[in-house]
């Protein structure tokens, strides 16, 4: 491989061992963070929890609960040191794959209205805005409203 060729990041299963390094990405990149217990509970309980690594280090995950045939993307995130980069769209890309292979048959999440930057790859992604969660995430002022978004896998 040439040296100027930049490595890719790889994603694997996301393990009680990865947390620490998981909820550091979390804190840096959320005002108002997933606990290391909710992520604890998440890896536990058999939810399909994903890290991606780029030479070793945790750049990123996302989180996926699947039952019967719909899934629930709980949480995706890339290190902002690493955005633009095209690795939401792959972590995504690899989330909806594994969501397929567990029998879903339609995708959901939540999406603040103030990332415009997400909402733009969900739309790229094939994802539709079906509703709208009133008053769902915290802010520094309050609430703020979810877009509820769902893809037809």
């Amino acid at each position: 491989m040439s040296a100027s060729l930049e490595q890719q990041p790889q994603a694997s299963v996301m393990r009680a061992s990865d947390l620490t390094e998981v909820i550091e990405v979390e804190l840096r990149n959320y005002p108002f963070p997933w606990t290391e217990g909710i992520f604890h509970d998440c890896v536990k309980a058999g939810y399909t929890c994903q890290v991606l690594r780029l030479e070793g280090v945790v750049i990123g995950y996302a989180v996926l609960q699947v039952a019967a045939d719909e899934a629930h993307l709980l949480n995706i995130c890339i290190d902002k040191a690493f955005n633009r980069k095209g690795y939401a769209r792959s972590l995504l890309e690899k989330m909806l794959l594994l969501a397929k292979r567990q029998g879903a048959q339609t995708v959901f999440l939540e999406v603040r209205p103030s990332n415009p930057r997400a909402i733009t790859m969900y739309d790229l992604a094939g994802f539709n805005e079906v509703g709208l969660r009133k008053n769902y995430y915290d802010t520094y002022g309050g609430r703020e409203d979810a877009i509820v978004m769902a893809k037809i896998l």
